[in-house]
This record gives structure tokens, sequence and C-alpha cells, in this order.
């Protein structure tokens, strides 16, 4: 194919990064990529650990869609193996392991979803089990000849539980040399990132030296916040965005975010075009409630369509807004023994909430009304027989209408 130029290419590749090292070795790759009629290898480890991808992981992935835009191959290594380590990245203890079938489940998953933003038929998917668990003791020995343990310490992580005197496992400072030989593997000429395996890149440039390999280009892309505005986006800490989330869900979260952030959340995982991200700069701070209104239905558009983009911004309006009761919500009619079942319970198999522990904290928080009326007591038992039917609240967006056990729920 016709590569567009240097300057075009790099054009779209700076938006939003956060480092590349070192740029002047990208453009010289992209040139010679021109030249040659070669497309670039670009590498994106995924860590199966994590399977629910949320906003904050599609940022690297839509880097890797403007890679592929332009005529490069995508190649996505599903650290099946290094998850059996666990990534030491950012961690101040030892990340528990997980077994071969459990990462290659994970991995599956996280294809499938990421191939929402990836061109599926263009895209590699790579488990690195299949070069690392063919490596002998002597090549292991050979790898980790490779780098000192004092460069090891420098890492920040490290460093930090070495001083805290928290334990360091021998085998985490396997894991970036182990992320570093897929690289050579693959021989990448670019590795995508987020500024938490910075480490971790450039380690991979050593030892693809080490190796006679021309070094890969490091592209950092930076930890987006989550819906709190501090923190970065994580499940755990109940401020992702999920991008298989209900459409209802995903326009909500995404109208809590703080105003100050909807610039960078439409620079960072949305397809707006560069040359009119100044103009939504100003309109974001001249009219932030608007602004971030059209960043959720532009999200809800990108994972479910405009349909559902336009059902989800009626549906908040209503519900938030204007603070009613949807006239369509699921029904649910318990089991129950003696008529009585407890409330976390019930959200639970109403599919109001995930957990016991997180019906819990969200009654704790004042989040959970029954036919509007807060309810405060985490261990209430409730005679359906009696008191249903009732509508259940949960957070601003989740409703179940809830009948009497003899009567059957509407599907």
């Amino acid at each position: 194919m016709a590569f567009p130029p240097v300057d075009e290419q790099m054009k779209v590749l700076r938006r939003g990064v956060e480092d590349i090292v070192p740029e002047d070795e990208l453009a010289d790759k992209i040139r010679e990529s021109r030249e040659t009629e070669a497309p670039l290898s670009v590498k994106l480890g995924c860590d199966p650990s994590r399977p629910d991808l949320h906003l904050g992981h599609t940022v690297v992935l839509r880097k890797l869609r403007q890679f592929q835009d332009l005529g490069h191959r995508a190649i996505l290594i599903v650290g099946d193996f290094t998850g059996m380590i666990g990534d030491p990245s950012g961690r101040s203890e030892t990340r528990p392991q997980l077994t071969l079938e459990e990462t290659r489940r994970n991995g599956q998953t996280y294809y499938e979803q990421a191939t929402k933003i990836l061109d599926p038929d263009k895209t590699e998917i790579l488990y690195n089990s299949e070069w690392l668990d063919e490596m002998s003791f002597s090549d292991v020995i050979e790898l980790a000849a490779q780098h000192t343990v004092a460069r090891m310490l420098e890492r920040e992580d490290f460093n930090q539980r070495y001083e805290a005197g928290r334990p360091i496992s021998i085998h985490e400072f396997l894991y970036p040399l182990a992320q570093a030989q897929d690289s050579v593997h693959i021989e990448a000429d670019v590795e995508l990132g987020g500024t938490d395996q910075r480490f971790n890149l450039l380690l991979a440039r050593r030892i693809q030296e080490a190796h006679d390999q021309d070094p890969q280009v490091c592209m950092m892309l930076p930890l987006l916040e989550g819906t709190d505005g501090t923190r970065k986006m994580s499940k755990s800490l109940d401020n992702a965005i999920g991008i298989t989330e209900a459409p209802e869900d995903m326009y909500g979260k995404t109208m809590s975010v703080p105003d100050e952030l909807i610039y960078r959340y439409v620079e960072l995982v949305t397809d707006v075009p560069t040359e009119q991200l100044p103009k939504v700069k100003g309109f974001a701070e001249s009219n932030p409630r608007a602004a971030k209104a059209q960043l959720a239905r532009r999200i809800v558009a990108m994972y479910h369509g405009e349909d559902a983009a336009e059902e989800a911004e009626e549906h908040f309006e209503q519900t938030v807004v204007e603070g009613d009761v949807p006239d369509e919500i699921p029904e649910h009619a318990p089991d129950t023994e003696n008529g009585e079942v407890g409330l976390l319970n019930l959200m639970r198999h109403a599919d109001l909430t995930d957990s016991n522990s997180e019906g819990r904290r969200l009654i704790e928080q004042g989040a959970v009304s029954i036919d509007g009326k807060r309810v405060t007591d985490t261990g209430r038992y409730i005679n359906v027989d009696e008191e249903a039917p009732f509508v259940l609240q949960v957070g601003k967006r989740r409703y179940a209408r809830i009948l009497p056990e003899t009567r059957e729920a509407e599907t």
C-alpha cells in the first residue's frame, strides 16, 4: 500500500502521547518503511489478569488502531505466560499468580473486547507462552545476565518496596525481562504502553540491542483518570466506564466525569478530528454541561450505535435530570423462604449489584431506595408478598420493579 507522508503520520501518532523515546527514531523508521514499502511491526502487550476493558484501556488501543489505519502491522501479544508471573508495575506487593488456563481464557476475552476498537482483520494475536514456555533454564540464565539487580532497583515500585522492607520475589525481576523477550521474538519496531510501563518498554530496547536488533521506539500513553477525576481509571476503584456496559450506564457515568476532564476524554478516547480539538476545548470551558452531554453521546455511539446513544440520553434526562422512574424497567419476582428475602441478595439477584459487598457499600452511601425512600439498614429483610410490588433503585440509573413471587416477571 502507499503509506502517507512522514509528517502526516507523525501528526496523527503524536496526538495524546505522553512521550516517544526517541521521537527522531520513529520518524526514521516511518521514512524507511515508506521507502521499502514494508509496514512497521507495532507491539502492544495485554495483561490477561484484567479481561474487562474500560475507557482507560482504549487510550493505547486507539493508538494501535491509528498505526493500523496508517498501514502498519498491529501485533497484540497476550501475556498468558507472563500473566503467570504477574506484572509488578505500580504494585506495593507481589501479585497473585494465575494459571495458564486462566490467562488464556482472560486473553480471549481481552481480544474480543479489543477488536471493538482494532480492525480484527488486520490484528495479529500472539500468546507469549508460544516462545517463553520453550526457553530452557540456560536460556533464562542468559536473558537474566543481560541486566543487573542495581538497574532493576532503579525502577520506582521495586525501589519503594526495597526501601520499605517489603518483599520482592525473584520471579518478579523476570517479568520485565520476559516482556522484553517478546519484543526480541517479533522484532518489534514500536511498542505501545501506558506511562506506568516506561521501565519495561525501555528495557526491551537494551535486550534487543543485545540480540543485534534495531531497538524499538517506545511510545508512552497517559493513564486516563476515572470518574472520580483523580485516580487512574480502574474497576477495582469503582471509577471505571466499561466498554461493554449498558448504554445508559456508560452515558450516566460519563456525565459524572469532572468538567475539567472533558477535553482530556475527547482527545484520548474519541475520534474527534485533531483539527477540531481547539474548538472542543473552548466549548468545554464555556458550556461544560452541553460539552459533556456531547461527549457521552459520542462514547455510547462508538460502542453501541447512534440509536442506543439517543435512548441513553433520553433515559438520563428522564431519570437523573428530571428525577422520574423510567416507564420501562426490568421486573423481578424473587424466590424466597417464607416470603422474605434479604435486601442485599435481592439487589444481586435482580442484577442491580454484582455482589453483596457492593450492595452493602451502596446502602451505606445512601444510594439505595425503595419507592423513592432511602434505605439505611444493610441487614434489612423484605416480605415481598406483603410489600411488593415496589421499585428498587440503586444509584441514579439502576432500577428494578420487584413483584410478589406468586407473579411471573415479564421478560
